[in-house]
Formats: structure tokens, sequence, C-alpha cells
């Protein structure tokens, strides 16, 4: 279960939301279903940097001060990660360690059609939930951009971590970062590297290059898939 909670509008503008739900982080993080995205894998950065797909249990105060601005502060369960692997952090909520809280907030602007900026940023004292007296704080920062006119897009991110402590130091561990651009374009509403048999249906096909610093995860290939979303 990715999501599970319950939203008090305490007015027009700000709302308390208590439970598990997606951290507000990213572009593919809270939408991120195959049809809302290029490519037949999710890409790297928000797959191993942020990790979609990325849930904790807690509070958000979701706030939305002008039309097209909107905040989001919230306090939750935290990552526990073993050798500072981010994405092995995630835990099930239910089973999850639970002595180390992280924050997370986020700044969101869309009051021009057509284009989202925002930046978030996260905060936890210990990522290891104290399982290694080597390890300090760690922050996540990340900020993107989507920009759409007629049938063009753009997507730009880029997503950061610094893990603070001897431990992630000594590994190489401590700056761990990734970024992208996308530039699309749809030719009509069916046909591309994407097919939408239905639009809740598509066909996915892509060539993709990844070198990464070790070698150990690169890879030089083709992607087909297909997948879908319901409600």
């Amino acid at each position: 279960m990715e999501q599970a909670y319950i939203d008090l509008d305490i007015n027009s503008q700000l709302t308390a939301r208590a439970g598990l739900f997606l951290l507000p982080i990213g572009i593919l993080n809270e939408t991120h279903e195959p049809p809302t995205f290029y490519g037949t894998e999710r890409n790297p950065v928000e797959k191993y940097i942020i990790p979609s797909t990325w849930w904790e249990a807690g509070v958000n105060m979701i706030g939305k001060p002008l039309p097209g601005l909107q905040y989001d502060l919230a306090v939750h369960s935290g990552l526990s990660a073993n050798a500072y692997n981010i994405r092995k952090g995630r835990k099930k909520v239910a089973k999850a360690p639970a002595d180390n809280l992280a924050m997370t907030g986020r700044l969101k602007y869309t009051a021009i059609r057509g284009l989202e900026l925002a930046t978030s940023l996260q905060y936890q004292d210990d990522i290891t939930q104290g399982k290694d007296p080597s390890a300090g704080s760690a922050i996540l920062w990340e900020t993107h951009a989507i920009y759409s006119i007629q049938r063009f897009m753009i997507r730009a991110l880029y997503a950061q971590w610094s893990l603070d402590g001897d431990g992630p130091k000594s590994t190489g561990q401590d700056e761990q970062f990734g970024y992208y651009i996308e530039p699309s374009y749809k030719f009509n509403e069916k046909f591309g590297v994407n097919y939408w048999l239905h639009p809740d249906v598509v066909v996915k096909l892509d060539y993709q290059i990844q070198n990464t610093p070790d070698g150990k995860n690169d890879f030089d290939g083709f992607n087909i898939g297909i997948g879908y979303q319901f409600y």
C-alpha cells in the first residue's frame, strides 16, 4: 500500500494530512504510473537518488497561500539505510524502525500555464537509525522544472544527497547526485516512443545508454514494456 491518509481542510488555503503518503519530492514520485512518463523504465535519478516510489507515514501540512503556489511541510518516518544505500533504505512502514524521523519541505509554483517549478529539501539526523555510529545527518535537495507548450515538453531535474559522518566519507558515498534533461514531442496523440492503446494503457520502447562511475551498472540496449494504471 502506497497511500492511506486522511485530509483535514482547516480552511481553503491549508490542509492537514496524516497517515501513509507519497513524499512530495521530484517529478515521478507522486505520479509514477507508466502512462504518465516516457521511457520503459523510470529514469535512474528518480529511481536511486530520490528514490521513487517512496512513501512514509507521518503528517503533512499543505498550504496554498496564492493561486499557483503551494508548500508542503512534513514530518514522517525516515530511511534505514545499510551501507548508505539510499534506495535500500526504504522500509515497509509497519515494520520499519522509527528511532529517527525525517522532515521534508517543498515549494511548488504552477501559476503560469504549462510551467511547473519546484524545489524540495529533506533532513534526517541519521539515515541508519542508530545502526552506524560513524554516520551523521543526511540532507536531500531536489529541484526541477517542467515546461510544455502544445506538443512539446521539456523536463529537467537535479537531486543530491549530502551524507555527513566518517562512514559515508570513507566509502565515497557522502555525495550522491544525479540530473537529467528530457525533451519530448508528441507527433500525434497515439504514436511515438510511447504508444497509448488506451489513456491508461501504454506500450513503451526506448534505447538506453547508462554509464556509472564503477561500471557495475552500465547498460547499453533496448527496453520494451507495457504499463497500465487503474483507480
